[in-house]
């Protein structure tokens, strides 16, 4: 794991960099073995720097190479350098980035790498690391419809983990810092654009941190425009909508706010036709739906869901849009309060659920607006009245993380299914041991 590295470098890549701030480093190049017969070496799960060699090449043969995301890419010779060391980031051409294929080819090919290796790729020289700190790759990443889903959990109180599902890689992102108010205060979050936001209070407000993939630092210092907890909220692109919640009083709300994470602004939107606190949202067919939750002054179970249009800033209410469990089936169970809010997530503009109780998954059929048993629920994925397990969608699949514990010991498992292939067939991604449960989860995609 790479635990309070400036990036996130893939285990694939191999390369050799030294810290200065940041992303300000020095690249010594890699001289590499064409044979590539040999991994890079692991030691305890941490990754180490590794530099192959080749001899020496004469004429016209270059004599180094760098591997840039499946990219090659030729050290130019020059004379005037001989006998000492040239260094990427100190004498790079800063507009052509790959000189020998342009900028707008060069840029072709970076939105089509991995962003895994854009910690490594933002170590070769000045235009690189510029290119991906001003978020101008990610940018163009949307544009071109390229996205990468990275699952972000907390597991203890003030530590973050991503997990790459597709290289199964998990990796640690630096500590926050906050008070002892925000650490033991109730917390939301959620992944916008490049940033993951963190919702918690301070000893006199609410308070909001900001991750940035951009920088790998946590800032603090932004606020809503009613600020609030316990609500719904989804994000889509660079946007996010939070609907409902608590105020600093324990009202609860109807307001909504949308949050830019390009300008970050915050834009107050129409308000609900229903104040609701826990409960949650989704993007569905480029519209925005809150699901669930409860409200009125005896804190009643809500069953119906609100949709919110985008384009013509309306809500509709959906009757018995929410897959929680009503009537006998809840007789003699606890207050609604003491149950996590509704375990929902959308692929494929296809609404799921998951029934922590009966271990189910459930989908909801938009023509009949009923929902219908598609499977079963991963065998170790506990829950504490749905609190610990994370029901997310990522990409084209349906992520699913918890897992078995007792006496304070056991396991987070990643399980991952992809509802196009077929019925619930899950397959774990990966797995370590962890002392609690999943406090926070979101999917970052970009």
């Amino acid at each position: 794991m790479l635990e309070d590295r400036p990036c996130l470098v893939s285990r694939d890549y191999p390369r050799n960099c030294e810290r200065d701030g940041n992303w300000r480093m020095n690249y010594r190049p890699e001289k590499v073995d064409v044979q590539q017969s040999k991994r890079p070496l692991e030691t305890n799960g941490e990754e180490e720097e590794i530099v192959r060699k080749v001899p020496k090449r004469s004429g016209d043969q270059i004599d180094t190479a760098l591997s840039i995301g499946g990219i090659l890419m030729s050290a130019p010779e020059n004379s005037d350098e001989s006998g000492s060391q040239r260094h990427a980031g100190d004498n790079s051409d800063s507009s052509s980035l790959i000189a020998a294929i342009g900028r707008d080819n060069s840029i072709s090919c970076l939105i089509r790498c991995s962003r895994a290796d854009y910690g490594a790729i933002a170590s070769l020289n000045r235009s690189f690391r510029s290119l991906i700190r001003s978020g101008e790759l990610y940018r163009l990443r949307r544009q071109n419809g390229v996205v990468e889903h990275w699952v972000y959990f907390s597991c203890q109180l003030l530590e973050w983990e991503a997990f790459d599902p597709t290289r199964r890689h998990w990796m640690h992102i630096p500590r926050m810092n906050p008070n002892d108010c925000f650490v033991f205060a109730d917390k939301e979050s959620l992944a916008v654009g490049t940033e993951l936001l963190v919702f918690g209070r301070d000893l006199m407000s609410h308070v909001i941190y900001r991750y940035s993939l951009l920088t790998n630092t946590w800032t603090t210092g932004m606020s809503m425009n009613e600020p609030r907890c316990l609500f719904g909220s989804a994000s889509l692109g660079e946007i996010a909508i939070l609907a409902g919640g608590c105020d600093s009083h324990g009202n609860i709300l109807s307001s909504a706010e949308l949050y830019n994470s390009e300008a970050r602004t915050w834009t107050t939107l129409p308000s609900m036709k229903n104040p609701r606190k826990m409960c949650s949202g989704v993007f569905m067919d480029g519209k925005f739906y809150v699901i669930g939750g409860i409200g009125g002054s005896d804190s009643k179970l809500l069953t119906c869901g609100e949709e919110y249009n985008l384009a013509t800033r309306t809500w509709t209410e959906i009757p018995n849009m929410s897959p929680v469990r009503t009537g006998a089936a809840r007789d003699n169970e606890l207050p609604a309060t003491s149950e996590a809010p509704p375990l929902i997530a959308v692929v494929n503009n296809e609404l799921y659920a998951a029934d922590y109780a009966a271990m189910e998954v459930r989908k909801y059929n938009k023509d009949s607006k009923v929902w219908i048993t598609v499977g079963r629920l991963p065998e170790r994925a506990d829950s504490m009245y749905g609190w610990g397990l994370a029901f997310r969608a990522c990409g084209d699949r349906l992520i699913v993380i918890g897992g078995p514990r007792n006496a304070g010991e056991g396991f987070i498992e990643v399980n991952s299914w992809v509802p196009s292939e077929g019925p619930p067939q899950w397959e774990l991604l990966g797995r370590k041991r962890s002392g609690s449960f999943v406090y926070n989860c979101a999917v970052m995609g970009c």
